[in-house]
């Protein structure tokens, strides 16, 4: 089904597409990172296959459990995390702007600029597009997702840590209160753990905008995303005494394997989490204007195939714009909730957008701006706090290099509009990350053609 730039139609697409990317099959690209935490037999994470073996005394095959309770318990949440953070950084990849070029107002039926640039990339300026006319465009951003709070994705360190047993007779069998964690001494066998993830995206995005009056926009915008993954993990058992092994990954108790490596790879494509945009302007004069801006974004991309945020999301934006001869600063302030599985794994956030648009030559416009999404509450990714081991003597095991932090995401963007003949824009911008909170690629490059009618 087309889109075309009629009212009637750009509703309906809004509607249609959808329900069409939810007929989408999933995949398993999230199944694949839990994948590299399977380092044995079976589809348990952590499960000990050389412990294990049948081959062994049932004294031997007992350990190959013993890291189990950890990972589904308390350290399962470094393996969400992880997932987690990748299904939200590509649900809030930022989309273009929905007006660009420039726009009009009619007086008497005759047409009046209201802004003399081609517009912002990734803000919204308050000027609507005037009744009748409209804008479809196409824009395509690639990047690598290279930090998850700082940490480079290729170097991720965790460490899993022995289930605490107590069974009946321990304290007699060790001469101790084996509710202690570290008896009994077996206990103290750690598990250091090295990801390496490597996360290509490429979202190409349509999007359209008609003006249904001159106060009245509305919009759709879809994307459709491509992800390329790459993960390798080594995993290491760090004993805790003894002539023989209880905790292995293969091998015997006298010549065990203490090491362990999975790599794995897979790619899907699919339509992303669909927009619906509408703008409505408040006020409008030749120095300054403001309008109103409501965003719906449904849960079309399948977070199986990591293409999607899985929840519904809504967005309110007031949009505040100047405009000093061919200078035009703006302001957008709102607030994002999100819904369903999103919100189980997304804070809502206030968003913030400052920066100008100036026509620079009489066919090409900058943009710069600083783009922010400041989460409300305390992060819904967690990680697991720091476990402490008593016996035989007092430490603390910190489970991973990742921080305990908020993941505010605050960005540049900085970009060119150029102008060409018959009513079409080509759009060019980098977006660099300004902090390092959240899933973050280094550089996010992206290029676009607009059309105006």
């Amino acid at each position: 089904m087309r889109c075309k730039p009629l009212p009637t139609l750009v509703l309906a697409c809004g509607i249609l597409i959808p329900a069409i990317g939810q007929a989408q099959g999933g995949g398993g690209l999230r199944e694949k990172i839990s994948q590299l935490f399977i380092l044995g037999p079976g589809d348990d994470p952590l499960f000990l296959g050389g412990s294990a073996d049948p081959g062994n005394p049932a004294s031997i095959r007992a350990h190959g459990n013993h890291f189990i309770p950890a990972a589904v318990a308390e350290n399962a949440s470094l393996i969400g995390f992880i997932t987690g953070a990748i299904s939200a950084s590509i649900g809030s990849v930022p989309i273009g702007a929905t007006s660009s070029g420039v726009t009009f107002r009619f007086e008497a039926g005759v047409p009046v600029k209201t802004s003399t640039s081609s517009g912002p990339i990734f803000a919204e300026r308050a000027q609507t597009l005037g009744r009748g006319r409209g804008l479809v465009g196409i824009g395509r951003s690639s990047f690598n997702f290279s930090t998850l709070r700082g940490v480079p994705l290729n170097s991720i360190d965790l460490i899993f840590t022995h289930e605490n047993v107590d069974f009946e007779g321990c304290d007699e069998q060790h001469g101790g209160d084996c509710s202690r964690m570290g008896l009994p001494a077996l206990e103290n066998e750690i598990m250091p753990f090295r990801l390496n993830l490597d996360l290509d995206v490429t979202v190409t995005t349509f999007y359209a905008t008609y003006g249904i009056t001159d106060k009245l926009d509305i919009g759709v915008v879809v994307p459709i995303i491509s992800t390329e993954l790459r993960g390798e993990s080594f995993a290491q058992m760090i004993p805790f005494g003894g002539p023989t092994a209880a905790h292995f990954f293969d091998g015997t108790p006298e010549d065990p394997e203490l090491s362990a490596t999975r790599s794995v790879s897979g790619s899907a494509w699919g339509v992303g989490d669909v927009a619906v945009r509408t703008r409505i302007g408040l006020r409008e004069s030749a120095s300054n204007s403001i309008s109103l801006l409501g965003e719906a974004r449904f849960a079309t991309g399948s977070t199986d195939d990591l293409l999607g945020s899985g929840g519904f999301s809504a967005r309110g934006l007031a949009v505040l714009s100047g405009r000093v001869n061919d200078f035009s600063p703006h302001l957008n302030l709102g607030y994002v909730h999100h819904a369903g599985e999103s919100q189980r794994l997304r804070n809502d956030a206030v968003i913030a957008t400052v920066g100008f648009d100036h026509l620079i030559s009489e066919r090409v416009t900058i943009a710069a701006d600083v783009v922010s999404e400041l989460q409300v509450g305390s992060s819904k990714l967690g990680l697991p706090g720091p476990v402490t081991i008593d016996v035989p003597f007092h430490r603390v095991v910190q489970p991973t290099s990742i921080p305990d932090m908020r993941d505010d995401l605050v960005s540049g963007s900085l970009g060119f509009k150029l102008t060409l003949p018959n009513q079409f824009t080509a759009v060019m911008n980098g977006l660099v990350p300004l902090n390092r909170g959240g899933m973050r690629a280094n550089l996010i490059l992206t290029a676009g053609l607009e059309l105006n009618f």
